[in-house]
Order: structure tokens, then C-alpha cells, then sequence
């Protein structure tokens, strides 16, 4: 009879040691929310604020849609575009800001800004980048 305990206490023993654990499906979800609304892009760190025309060079557009910045960044991994933080509010701009909702001015074109002069380059995710 001891033989028989042990030989069922060890198949007991290895279909335990041999059974696959159940896999887990993560649970994890992140709403990051809807994208802020801004004619001309928006600054790529919180609070995401509206930036002026002129603040994202042309790269920074596609067919006049603005590729995103911060987690509604759009662009591809590799990506690096101009801006001109002289129009940036953490670097003292105190000009104008479009409001979230406003619409583009048809005289100012966001894949074509003849005018624009940028000082630094940014990948989209908050950074600035090496040229």
C-alpha cells in the first residue's frame, strides 16, 4: 500500500512541477486625453499651452497639420524639427498665443515660414536634440 501512496504522491508531485502557469494579461491602461486644440502647435511639456505662429518650423507640419508634441507626439523616431524658443513662455516670450480652439490665420502658412528662424532642435518628446 506504501508503494502505491508514493507512486501517486509523486505523479501528483511532478504534474505540479510540469503544469504551466497560467499567463497574466496586463491590465494597464493610460488615457492621455484628447490633444490640445492649437492652430500652430502647442509646447511639448505640461501644461501644453498653445505656442505662436512661428514657434515650430515647417518640418514640424505635414500638409498643414501639426505632427504633435509631448505623448501626442506623431513624427517618427528619428525625428528632429527647429523651433525658435525666443517663442517660448519658459524662455520669457510675452507676446500673443493662439487659445485652444482658435483657428489658423489663411495668411500663415505652417508648411512654408519664409520668415522663420530657429535656434534650437527638439525630437517631439519634450528634449531638445543635438543638430
Amino acid at each position: 500500500m506504501n508503494t502505491l501512496k508514493l507512486l501517486a504522491l509523486t505523479a501528483v508531485a511532478a504534474s505540479a512541477l510540469t503544469a504551466s502557469p497560467a499567463k497574466a494579461i496586463p491590465q494597464v491602461s493610460v488615457d492621455i486625453g484628447v490633444a490640445p486644440e492649437c492652430p500652430y502647435g502647442y509646447y511639448d511639456y505640461v501644461p501644453y499651452a498653445c505656442a505662436p505662429y512661428g514657434y515650430y518650423g515647417p518640418e514640424w507640419f505635414v500638409g498643414g497639420v501639426f505632427i504633435g508634441a509631448g505623448p501626442w507626439f506623431h513624427g517618427g523616431t528619428n525625428f528632429r524639427g527647429h523651433v525658435n524658443n525666443r517663442s517660448d513662455v519658459a524662455h520669457g516670450y510675452k507676446g500673443t498665443a493662439p487659445n485652444r480652439g482658435d483657428k489658423p490665420e489663411p495668411t500663415k502658412s505652417l508648411d512654408k515660414i519664409d520668415h522663420f528662424k530657429g535656434n534650437e532642435v527638439r525630437d517631439g518628446r519634450g528634449h531638445v536634440s543635438k543638430k
